[in-house]
């Protein structure tokens, strides 16, 4: 069964819009590296996309600054249903070290899932290569079913 699913995930080739919000770029960084030739995600059917209006799959990093927060909603809603949110790195997962040090931050909301609803968590700081491609294919089966 999950290798049906798989194949139909795969032939679906799913298209990645990578928002980025802020902080040290180390998941950015990160995530370039999948589209890199050592780890390819090219190889499982993804492809990233400047455009949010054609990405089945919203990929955050970094922590929502209060002047960011209604550009993150926008993007949000520009991409079509089914639409999947993967939060990659700790920033976007739970604000990082700057709500974390100090909550009441006045230029920091927090995590990405305080502004928009986020299906996949893959946390680090920063998280490997392996951990955010783990990531995109669970977000891919997610996606397949939906459809």
């Amino acid at each position: 069964m999950l290798r049906r699913l798989l194949r139909r995930c795969l032939r679906a080739s799913p298209w990645i819009y990578h928002l980025h919000c802020g902080g040290c770029n180390g998941c950015d960084i990160e995530f370039a590296a999948c589209l890199a030739p050592r780890f390819d995600i090219e190889r499982f059917g993804f492809l990233l996309v400047t455009s949010p209006r054609h990405a089945d799959i919203l990929v955050v990093t970094g922590p929502v600054s209060k002047q960011y927060a209604p550009m993150v909603k926008r993007v949000y809603e520009q991409v079509p249903k089914p639409k999947v949110v993967v939060a990659i790195g700790a920033c976007a997962c739970s604000g990082g070290i700057w709500h974390e040090e100090d909550p009441e931050n006045y230029a920091i909301v927090g995590s990405v899932d305080q502004l928009i609803p986020v299906d996949i968590y893959v946390p680090g700081c920063p998280p490997k290569p392996e951990a955010i491609i783990n990531g995109l294919i669970k977000a891919a089966l997610q996606l397949a079913e939906a459809r």
